[in-house]
């Protein structure tokens, strides 16, 4: 038999030699497999199944989508839910669902992004970025809009968004990150996306569910915000209060959330969109 058979998981279990540590493909099936040199590493962009030759002892990453950001000028989306952890058991096929990151809204808050789940390990999607109301709860809170506050975030997962401005100058609330919370908006400047956090997992450091820039409005000479380290979404026009922009993805496989739009009033720019999610699972070769 083939090792591509193996790793597409066409081949069972039972027909394999239980307890092999040897075998050139892994000991399981599932994702796209690597390894180097110390860990068999599946990492997984879409979902699929996890599927162990024998009882494992895994490490986990399992991130989520985050949250669209706020369309007009709208917050920044929250990033998807970060969980990490050692020594976790594995004794039959389990589902991994990679969660969509959310879409920016239009002329309003945005959409919270999807859940990433690993058998019983799940990561809740980011809190949508506010237009006219709070930002949205989720793994990482969303920013809010013009005169509202952010969401709170996931105990363990993440951070709340920021504030938007109380005042007049129509400035937006940064979404929360899995490493730190959004920032609030300060006079005529949105609030920027909290960072998010690194991990080594699949043997180089990558930096994870960074929340998105909240966005403003052009006329009150504002400043959008930055996305947070992890793929997080800028804000539209972020660094400028010349032109409008609609808010920047988030970025794919990452989990971070889509920044806020800049506008001029101009209804029809959106927030960017969420970042989907990731699984990694690796174990001792």
């Amino acid at each position: 038999m083939s090792i591509s058979s193996l790793k597409t998981g066409v081949v069972s279990p039972s027909s394999l030699l239980t307890g092999n540590t040897a075998f050139p493909g892994g000991k399981a099936t599932g994702g796209t497999v690597t390894n180097d040199g110390t860990y068999w590493i599946h990492t997984f962009t879409s979902s699929g199944t996890f599927a162990p030759f024998q009882t494992l002892s895994v490490d986990y990453l399992v991130v989520a989508g985050g949250g669209g950001g706020g369309g007009y000028w709208g917050g920044g989306g929250g990033a998807g839910g970060f969980r990490t952890a050692n020594t976790f058991s594995v004794i039959s096929a389990e589902t991994v669902t990679i969660g969509a990151g959310g879409a920016g809204g239009v002329a309003d808050y945005g959409y919270a992004g999807n859940d990433s789940v690993f058998s019983t390990i799940t990561s809740v999607g980011g809190g949508y970025g506010g237009y006219g109301r709070a930002g949205g709860t989720g793994g990482s809170g969303g920013g809010g809009g013009y005169l509202y506050g952010g969401g709170t975030g996931t105990s363990g997962q993440g951070n709340a968004g920021g504030s938007g401005n109380t005042g007049s100058a129509y400035a937006c609330g940064g979404g929360g990150g899995a490493n730190a919370s959004g920032a609030n908006a300060s006079g005529g400047t949105a609030g920027n996306g909290g960072n998010g956090t690194a991990s080594s997992i699949a043997s180089s450091s990558v930096t994870y569910a960074g929340g998105g820039g909240g966005g403003g409005r052009t006329v009150n000479s504002n400043i959008s915000g930055s996305g947070g380290t992890g793929g997080g979404g800028a804000g539209g026009a972020s660094g400028g209060s010349t032109g409008i922009s609609n808010g920047q993805p988030g970025t794919a496989n990452r989990g971070g959330g889509g920044g806020g739009s800049l506008s001029d009033g101009n209804t029809g720019l959106t927030g960017g969109l969420g970042g989907s999610g990731i699984v990694i699972i690796r174990y001792a070769i």
